[in-house]
């Protein structure tokens, strides 16, 4: 795992790097595979960056868009992360429908909707069953209690590693959220983290030792890049350890 840690100067400076970093690994996918896969984060951090990307003039049929996690809610709610991001980025540029691939949460089960989007992932990178898939880059947030998608301290979404997607659990609303494995089976896992109310959950992210099922974005060691972008809120007080 190659590791690095940047503290911004601010939040725009946190946004302009991560657009910069995010476009340069866009462009290796591209290059490289003809093709970019990128999962979104929620939250309120990376809006204004989907709203850089927007902006952006890009090879839009050949980029990929999905989620890492999402809550059980109609996309057109305002607490979807897939509403989101159509709003800021995707409803303004000429991505093809063909190339959003939302996670579903139209029925009324959340573990059907899992196995579904597990599914459509394995038939999307044609992998077999026993195979993780890998995305060029994964964008994740922190939660205060340090939970990074939708993998909460001691849940059991935290505990499966045979299966790209779960069904997370957030004070008893679920989730639909990428897996540990799956995520770290990523080319590229990018953090984008700002506010002072973050330093407690990163103490512990960063510390030596300390209990992943606490502090669940510990499980987050990727076999490619390992991204941490903070702004100087969120990181001035942090012992930056390899």
């Amino acid at each position: 795992m190659n590791k690095i840690v940047e503290v911004l100067p601010d939040k725009a400076a946190l946004i302009e790097r991560s657009l910069a970093v995010v476009l340069s690994k866009m462009h290796t996918a591209i290059q490289q595979s003809d093709r970019c896969t990128i999962a979104l984060a929620g939250g309120g951090t990376p809006k204004p960056l989907y709203e850089a990307i927007a902006s952006q003039d890009l090879p839009w049929d050949k980029i990929h868009v999905f989620w890492g996690d999402e809550r059980y809610v109609p996309p057109d709610h305002p607490d979807s992360n897939q509403g989101m991001a159509r709003q800021a980025w995707l409803d303004n540029v000429p991505i093809p429908e063909v190339n959003i691939h939302p996670m579903p949460t139209d029925g009324a089960n959340p573990a059907a909707d899992a196995e579904k989007h597990e599914a459509h992932l394995r038939k999307f990178f044609k992998s077999a069953a026993g195979e993780f898939p890998q995305f060029d880059i994964i964008l994740l947030g922190i939660g205060d209690d340090a939970h990074t998608a939708s993998l909460f301290p001691h849940t059991d979404a935290l505990q499966v590693q045979d299966h790209l997607v779960t069904v997370g659990n957030k004070d008893g609303q679920p989730r639909i959220t990428f897996t540990a494995p799956l995520i770290n089976h990523s080319h590229c896992v990018i953090f984008l983290v700002a506010g002072s109310g973050k330093r407690p959950a990163l103490a512990q992210i960063f510390a030596p030792d300390a209990d992943p099922l606490t502090y669940p974005a510990r499980l987050i060691q990727p076999q490619g890049e390992l991204w941490w972008l903070l702004d100087e809120s969120a990181g001035q007080e942090l012992e930056i350890k390899d």
